[in-house]
């Protein structure tokens, strides 16, 4: 029986995938374009595809009635229970595209990289018009999702289970950041801390989750994120992230200067001693461009010197060991003028 397309819902065109073959010319795109649709599958594929196209986000596509059944979801699958995340719900695709994987030229729809981020079988709970819920079970992520209509094809999707990691911890949507107490000259046991350039830029507060980026001043006021920054978030996919740094001018461009990581997806790191959070600081791939890892050196004289040959305010002593000890000033760090 042909399945109709309720205002906003799930069901699929008359014709399968018309409107998936209207948009695609097949002597330009490597995606599937199979000659007919075929028949019934077992019903119960899922596959989360990352896909870095004019802006990334990730398609949750579900195998119903001989097609995917899409979502395009921009900020990725919700960790946590209680979080609403927009789906935009899209055409129905070949069952081929479960395992695509590849890039669309620039200049046809969908144009960008195409990658497998999870895939698996899922369970339907219930598949109505305007309300689907199922149980996913992939690699990446298991548990029971629900998604719902808002207003034409716009959606929600939610998940219902509690996080699948029970420690994991949630991003935190404000920071209010350590500050380092005033100090005349560097300490006297130095070999305990490690030593960094006193920028004088504007401190920021760096968010980065589902490829975006948002920034907070020490205040909290938002601050508008550099050009460069928002291409580099997308290096990070769906990892979150929560890092603390400054606002920089660099041969006359903004740049941020990241030198401490608070949190990494589902992590909070600011109980971590200093070194091992700098350990995971300096293994995020995004470092390069709008967006620098600030060095760090051993002898407090020489990067003391560079400083005032370079102009800059002083030098910052972080102690190994610290903790970031949010909304308190210190002593574990120690800003030093030039």
């Amino acid at each position: 029986m042909a399945r109709r397309r309720d205002a906003g819902g799930v069901a699929g065109a008359d014709q399968p995938m018309r409107e998936y073959r209207r948009r695609r010319d097949p002597a330009r795109t490597p995606e599937p374009m199979p000659a007919a649709t075929p028949a019934p599958g077992r019903g119960d594929t899922f596959v989360v595809q990352q896909h870095d196209a004019r802006s990334l986000h990730w398609d949750l596509r579900l195998e119903r009635d001989g097609v995917l059944v899409s979502w395009a979801v921009p900020r990725g699958l919700p960790a946590e229970p209680g979080v609403d995340r927009l789906a935009v719900h899209t055409e129905d695709h070949p069952l081929e595209y479960a395992t695509f994987e590849g890039t669309i030229p620039a200049g046809e729809y969908g144009g960008g990289a195409m990658t497998i981020w999870d895939s698996g079988r899922y369970r339907t709970e219930e598949w109505r018009a305007d309300k689907v819920t199922v149980r996913l079970a992939g690699g990446r992520v298991r548990g029971r999702y629900t998604l719902f209509v808002t207003e034409g094809r716009n959606w929600l999707l939610r998940r219902l289970d509690p996080p699948q990691d029970p420690d994991r911890a949630p991003m935190p949507r404000t920071v209010e950041p350590m500050q380092p107490v005033r100090q005349a000259n560097p300490p006297r046991d130095r070999d305990r801390y490690r030593y960094e350039f006193d920028w004088g830029g504007e401190r920021a507060i760096a968010f980065v989750s589902g490829g975006r980026i948002r920034l907070r001043a020490a205040d909290g006021a938002s601050i508008r994120a550099p050009a460069g920054l928002p291409r580099a978030a997308r290096r990070l996919g769906s990892r979150a992230v929560v890092l603390d740094g400054e606002l920089v001018t660099l041969a006359a461009d903004p740049v941020f200067v990241g030198f401490d990581l608070l949190y990494d997806d589902g992590v909070d790191l600011t109980d971590w001693p200093q070194q091992q959070r700098w350990e995971r600081l300096d293994a995020l791939p995004w470092w390069g461009g709008s967006c620098q890892l600030a060095p760090r050196f051993d002898d407090p004289a020489a990067v003391r010197a560079t400083a005032r040959d370079r102009g800059l305010p002083g030098i910052l002593a972080k102690r190994r060991d610290a903790r970031y000890r949010t909304g308190t000033t210190s002593a574990a760090w120690k800003r030093i003028p030039a």
